[in-house]
């Protein structure tokens, strides 16, 4: 019966999708999406240095891996995760906006061309949610907005309507994983008691609103939406967001609460969604506030030697260990501190920078220079990885997203010097022949390599650090959102709304 029920929901859903509204898309010149050389040399030629880098990545993927997710660039062959069940080409959407930007004409569109000739979404395959949303659905919408290309939004649009199944659930929470043939949920088995989690559900947010609007289908923001009307009408335990709900019950489960991995994009979401909307949804802002409140209250520590961390939550213990993920958060409070409660701006940058600082040290405590998945701050510790499942590098993006915000806040030019450790650790560490691999030991002196180019790399790490030796005028923060995959979601601004319904 339930397979009945979604089949015919499908069913609807698709007819409602058959014509696409016209969509008004600002010039790029407009909005920044336009690159111009910076005038400095150094910086320059810094930044044709990580341009170099993408084009080693793209055409190793293009040469051993082309259509496959992901690279083996040791072995030299395609990898495949999990998390996209039988969907394919997970490197070639992610890194479409990165082509652009780096202005890889040439690659952009042969990417292009494999969008249009082979992503197929009509496959029997459980996938991940969060992933498929964040890495396809983000890479699609991003790719629409630069190139104005109909393939990726009527993509993009395909891709969400598959996924609008996830939601049937007694309180409107997703399932983590969809079969996107069948329509049938469920979630993790080793989520709390069958529970969604919260960097999960929390993180659809700004890709399903430009769903709507790139569709003319409220369905997406009313999905998110009610998301929203859920965690409002929960109690929260000392004004925290647990990581685990029950979609059934709509009811936390276990008390863990986490800025680093399960937590993370959900807090990230709820300040973008309130920039996103040109600082009209005045509830996003408010929850955000809130959150961090409670977050520095009960979270947040000092060492002993005085680098700030932001430890885990479990039932009011604290665990005084910090992910490579919770890194991010560093360029998340920077980002906020303009809208802050009155005299908080400069606390909010301090913040930022604190972290900052303290993930530059897990980087600067390790023989390769780049930072554990995890490091800890007691038995005498500080911003070190004490055990052996947490000393692997997957060449993660956050620290040197956080270092973007904070060079394009503050103009702190230690923060490009950082970026620079970061590509000369990269390039001597994790780069072979067949591309970049990712490190099982950051503190062994000989490479172990983990055999995966992660398309992570080139949708995010890659695009950060080159926007680190862009000038501030390319993807200005004022036009532009970056998802938690790094693509690129316009502001939904008045104006826009404004010249649309001016034209028609």
């Amino acid at each position: 019966m339930e397979k009945e029920k979604v089949a015919q929901d499908q069913l609807s859903n698709r007819a409602g999708f058959r014509r696409l509204p016209p969509v008004y898309l600002a010039p790029l010149n407009t909005i920044g999406a336009i690159d111009r050389e910076p005038a400095d040399a150094a910086i320059r030629e810094k930044r044709e240095k990580i341009k170099e880098m993408m084009k080693h990545a793209w055409k190793n993927y293009k040469r051993y891996a082309w259509g496959k997710n992901e690279l083996k660039p040791v072995s030299k062959g395609g990898h495949s995760s999990s998390l996209f069940g039988n969907i394919q080409g997970a490197t070639i959407v992610d890194a479409l906006d990165t082509l652009f930007i780096m202005n890889m004409k040439d690659e952009f569109e042969e990417a292009q061309a494999w969008v249009e000739e082979n992503l197929n979404f009509n496959v029997n395959a459980e996938v991940s949610v969060f992933e498929v949303n964040i890495r396809f659905v983000g890479g699609l919408i991003s790719a629409y907005y630069l190139s104005g290309a109909e393939i990726f939004r009527k993509k993009a649009v395909e891709l969400g309507v598959k996924l609008l199944p996830a939601f049937q659930t007694p309180s409107g929470i997703p399932w983590a994983l969809l079969n996107i043939k069948s329509g049938i949920g469920r979630n993790w088995p080793w989520a709390s008691g069958g529970s969604s989690i919260l960097a999960e559900f929390g993180t659809l947010h700004l890709e399903f609103m430009h769903l709507s609007y790139l569709s003319g289908n409220p369905i997406f923001a009313d999905k998110v939406m009610n998301i929203r009307t859920v965690l409002n009408n929960l109690e929260k335990p000392e004004g925290l967001y647990p990581n685990y709900l029950n979609p059934n019950s709509g009811q936390w489960a276990q008390y863990h609460v986490s800025v680093g991995g399960l937590g993370d994009s959900f807090y990230e979401y709820l300040l973008k969604a309130w920039l996103m909307s040109d600082k009209t949804d005045l509830q996003a802002k408010k929850m955000y506030f809130d959150a961090i409140k409670a977050i520095e209250t009960h979270l947040i520590r000092k060492s002993r030697n005085g680098l700030t961390y932001i430890a885990e939550w479990k039932g009011g213990l604290l665990e005084h260990k910090m992910g490579h993920l919770t890194c991010f958060a560093g360029g998340m409070f920077a980002l906020g501190a303009d809208d802050a409660p009155e005299g908080m701006t400069q606390h909010y940058l301090q913040l930022g920078a604190e972290i900052a600082r303290t993930c530059h040290e897990s980087y600067n405590r390790t023989f390769v220079k780049l930072g554990p998945e995890a490091f800890r701050f007691d038995g005498g510790v500080e911003a070190i990885a004490t055990r052996q499942n947490e000393k692997y590098y997957i060449l993660r993006p956050e620290v040197v997203e956080t270092y973007m915000y904070m060079w394009r806040l503050t103009h702190d030019p230690k923060y490009r010097k950082w970026a620079w450790e970061a590509v000369e650790a990269l390039e001597k560490h994790c780069r072979v022949k067949g591309g970049y691999s990712g490190l099982r030991d950051v503190y062994f002196n000989k490479e172990s390599y983990d055999d995966v180019q992660q398309s992570f790399f080139l949708a995010e790490t890659l695009k950060y650090l080159y926007l680190i030796f862009s000038d501030d005028d390319l993807l200005p923060l004022e036009h532009w959102i970056f998802n938690t995959e790094a693509h690129l979601l316009p502001v939904l601004s008045r104006n826009l709304k404004k010249v649309e319904d001016d034209g028609k």
